[in-house]
């Protein structure tokens, strides 16, 4: 598994700060989420937070997330 660096977490939260991304995880629905959920593996924030948090930006967060 690879290492969690510094600047993994920092784009993470760069995500997890995302308008699109909060709202598509939030609701579980709509454009926001279709967009995330097609896309977001492309995006390197997105990316990050997988990483980081195990899993993917469009999935419910835990309430510490936000």
């Amino acid at each position: 598994m690879a290492e969690i660096t510094e600047k993994d977490r920092r784009m993470a939260r760069k995500c997890v700060a995302c308008p699109v991304c909060s709202r598509a995880s939030d609701k579980q629905k709509g454009l926001a989420y279709i967009i995330v959920k097609s896309l977001g593996g492309m995006c390197p924030f997105c990316q990050a937070y997988e990483k980081v948090y195990g899993v993917k930006a469009h999935e419910p967060r835990a309430e510490e997330l936000t």
